[in-house]
C-alpha cells in the first residue's frame, strides 16, 4: 500500500504527482502488463542473450563503460 503524506495546503495535484512516482518506481504495472502475456522460457532466454551480447559490443566500441 503506498502512502503519500500531504502538509498543510499542498495541493492535490502535487500529491497525485507523488503518488504516480511511487506507484511507477513499484514496477507494480510493469508486472501486471508482463502476466497479461506468456512467454516460454526458452525465448526469454534468447532475449537475454541477445542483450547481453549488444552490451558486449557497445562495450567494445567504447559507447558505454
Amino acid at each position: 500500500m503506498l502512502i503519500v503524506p500531504l502538509k498543510e495546503g499542498e495541493p492535490i495535484e502535487k500529491a497525485i504527482k507523488k503518488f504516480k512516482k511511487k506507484f511507477e518506481k513499484t514496477g507494480a504495472l510493469k508486472e501486471l502488463r508482463e502476466r497479461q502475456k506468456f512467454t516460454k522460457p526458452s525465448v526469454e532466454r534468447r532475449q537475454e542473450i541477445l542483450h547481453a551480447v549488444y552490451v558486449e559490443k557497445l562495450r567494445a566500441d567504447g559507447t558505454i563503460s
